[in-house]
């Protein structure tokens, strides 16, 4: 059986009187691509400032492969893309890449970085230009090479497709995919619902603070016969909140 790789436990936040996470229960298993989706104002980004400790629970705990994340050695094993992804504006591609390895204690290999933006449809060029000329694609690809060549055991990337055109969705797609198959565990969110159809093994809908959903994708049609993942999306969030059941799940 596969090891739980994130384990959010009755996780609740609260700005103010604004209830941001209302006990949150999911788990995400290792070697799995796992999709978080849900409307702007969800709590997806607020979920995941909680896992990296950059927003304190109110209530609950989070486990990293077992370790509290309140413990620094938790994220040593993760890669993490933030939405609004903005490196160092004063830097070149090559200057990023090369500080990012030494972050994650990996050395830097100019075959793996080819290798990686050839994978990404990221020019080379890139490598000498200074952040502040890349275009939003291109931001966004620099961020995504650096988490691949990263090799932690766990990537958390929230909306990775942010700024991409559809070649270069296709082609993270396929490279989200080619990381699950190499044993890594995936944990994003994504507004895409067809890209989360595609990927997903599984799948959790965050609504108002509240897990509405958790299963498989074609689990998620099943349960509103629907044709469309957007159809059944809105037939989630717009039933009555309660704690879900996972009758279907992707083994």
């Amino acid at each position: 059986m596969s090891r739980v790789a994130l384990d959010f436990d009755r996780i609740r936040k609260s700005f103010g009187s604004h209830v941001a996470l209302a006990d949150v229960t999911l788990q995400v298993r290792e070697g799995e691509l796992f999709g978080l989706a849900g409307v702007n104002g969800a709590g997806k980004t607020t979920l995941l400032k909680c896992l990296l400790d950059f927003a304190a629970t109110d209530a609950g705990t989070i486990r990293i492969f077992g370790v509290s994340h309140r413990s620094t050695a938790a994220r040593a094993t993760l890669a993490f893309l933030p939405e609004r992804f903005l490196p160092p504006y004063y830097l070149t591609g090559r200057d990023f890449l090369q500080y990012m390895q030494r972050l994650h204690a990996t050395p830097f290999s100019f075959a793996a970085v080819q290798e990686t933006f050839a994978a990404l449809d990221l020019d080379l060029r890139a490598l000498r230009l200074p952040v502040r000329s890349f275009s939003k694609g291109m931001t966004q690809k620099l961020g995504l090479a650096a988490c691949i060549l990263s090799g932690k055991q766990l990537h958390v990337l929230d909306e990775p497709t942010s700024g991409l055109d559809p070649r270069a969705r296709a082609l993270l797609k396929a490279q989200l995919l080619a990381l699950r198959s190499q044993g890594r565990t995936l944990f994003l969110t994504s507004h895409l619902l067809a890209d989360v159809e595609q990927l997903c093994d599984r799948m959790a809908v965050l609504h108002d603070g509240t897990i509405r959903f958790i299963g498989a994708p074609s689990a998620l049609l099943a349960k509103y016969g629907t044709a469309s993942m957007e159809a059944a999306f809105l037939a989630c969030i717009d039933a009555p909140a309660r704690i879900p059941a996972e009758t279907v799940t992707s083994e």
